[in-house]
């Protein structure tokens, strides 16, 4: 993608055990405004982004590779947030009590990717990051 290409939202959709438990933890915990929905589906608007929650059987249990010294599991997705809105969400969730498989911290600090990061999963299981870079010009900055 080239620098004045216009980012278009991302749509994914994924499997929940259970509606109710989704819409509580991503309208209420997450703070994604709810829009369409049925009785077997949920769209939720991720920071600009479309998610549809399906109520189905979990496809199984993420993987986990190592990073960093971290078990980083595998699939997740997520995005990537200016500082404070990272650093906002971080707090929220910490208030919220919620249990991170990676505690939100900054890695590759002095580097050109410098970031911060945290996973945690929704209560089917489903594995979210969320980071923010210091210099977000460098997302994809190899040196």
């Amino acid at each position: 993608m080239q620098p004045d290409t216009p980012l278009y939202p991302f749509h994914l959709a994924f499997p929940v055990r259970d509606l109710a438990e989704a819409r509580a933890f991503y309208g209420g915990v997450m703070g994604c405004p709810e829009g369409r929905s049925a009785d077997a589906w949920i769209d939720f608007n991720f920071y600009g982004h479309q998610i549809v929650v399906h109520r189905t059987e979990p496809s199984g249990p993420a993987g986990v590779t190592p990073v960093d010294g971290h078990g980083v599991p595998v699939p997740h997705f997520g995005l990537v947030l200016p500082m404070a809105e990272w650093e906002a969400l971080a707090a929220r969730l910490k208030a919220a009590g919620l249990a991170f498989v990676i505690e939100p911290y900054v890695r590759f600090r002095g580097q050109p990717g410098e970031q911060a990061t945290m996973f945690f999963t929704d209560p089917s299981g489903n594995a979210i990051e969320i980071k923010a870079m210091a210099d977000p010009g460098k997302l994809f900055a190899t040196e």
